[in-house]
């Protein structure tokens, strides 16, 4: 062997074990395990997303990742403290450390991947802009709105994009904007204005939890904008990025492999390769998480997997009754798609 090609396999032989080193704890795992408990940034009130019951109990799609996570890293989906944000409050809540991660209906741009110190984890929910008027009144399109007044809430991509969308179309939309999703919506609701815009899945979810009689309120059919919402977390800490990451990969691929909920004990024994290296029982791929080889198997039976997730907070048999649509798995004619565990 010549002096070339063996220092070429000692230093492939070296990056190769350094690959298979266990991940190290970073400082945000360090916190979170000295404090027992994984804060979690969330929406002040978004049914189907993230919302607090009569008794603080949270439940939401954003709400379990969080839980998901805390399963994952903590050995407990219990052990979340909620922040409720608002839009001008989170990214700040987070820069801060205030909040461990951010879980809150939050898109994905450019801009706040880039300038905010922040690092989004995936799409948990591909959404698009909309918007809602009187079920009596005579439009029936977004193109029919407009010199409309719009209520909107500021310091979010929703006003931008309702700029954005008036412009092209000539539109002539004249906002009339909040600070708070609840001053808009109630603004809205009083007739101050002849229409609402934000999120389809926010549109839903208003119009449900906040409409005397929902029926008396349409939802536009077009959607204005891409909207893909995930959850985000500082810059500077890759050990707790991964872990974020994987752990919805991880709910997302257990649904692909028909893991559930209730058969996740079951699924321990099978024979199917990836569902093995998924449940920890061939491979031990939590070691290069820093996280025990039953790091997505307690995921799983925390909150099930994402379309378990899904059809719980804001499904077709959900109060807000969302089809899956484009959130549907990549093989069932979606885009929900997730790296592999492997």
């Amino acid at each position: 062997m010549t002096k070339k090609s063996w220092l070429g396999g000692a230093l492939a032989a070296t990056v190769l074990a350094v690959c298979a080193l266990p991940a190290h704890a970073g400082k945000t795992i360090d916190t979170i395990k000295q404090r027992g408990q994984l804060v979690c940034g969330v929406n002040t009130g978004l049914a189907g997303f993230s919302a607090a019951d009569s008794n603080g109990n949270w439940t939401g799609l954003d709400v379990d990742v969080c839980k998901a996570i805390a399963a994952s890293l903590l050995g407990d989906a219990a052990k979340v403290k909620y922040v409720p944000l608002n839009a001008q409050q989170r990214f700040t809540a987070l820069q801060s450390g205030e909040v461990d991660i951010l879980s809150r209906n939050t898109t994905w741009t450019l801009t706040r991947d880039a300038s905010l110190g922040m690092n989004f984890t995936g799409v948990t929910y591909y959404d698009g802009q909309g918007f809602m008027v009187p079920s009596k009144g005579k439009i029936k399109s977004a193109k029919q709105l407009k010199g409309a007044t719009v209520c909107v809430q500021s310091g979010t991509t929703t006003e931008k994009n309702l700029t954005d969308f008036s412009r092209a179309n000539k539109l002539d939309i004249k906002p009339v904007v909040f600070e708070k999703v609840e001053a808009a919506t109630g603004a809205y609701f009083a007739g101050r204005c002849q229409a609402y815009t934000t999120d389809a899945s926010g549109l839903a979810s208003v119009r449900n939890k906040e409409a005397k009689t929902p029926a008396d309120h349409l939802i536009l059919p077009e959607l204005i904008s891409k909207e893909p919402l995930g959850p985000a977390v500082r810059r500077g800490d890759d050990e707790f990025f991964a872990i974020a990451k994987w752990v919805v990969y991880a709910l997302i691929e257990a649904e692909e492999y028909d893991i559930t909920q209730a058969n996740v004990d079951q699924q321990k024994s099978s024979t199917d390769p990836v569902v093995q290296r998924i449940l920890g029982t061939s491979e031990d791929t939590g070691k290069l998480l820093g996280l025990d080889k039953d790091w997505a198997y307690r995921a799983i039976k925390a909150v099930g997997n994402y379309g378990e997730i899904f059809e719980r907070n804001v499904g077709p048999k959900s109060a807000l009754g969302l089809p899956r649509g484009v959130n549907n798995l990549w093989n069932k004619g979606g885009i929900m798609y997730a790296p592999p565990v492997r």
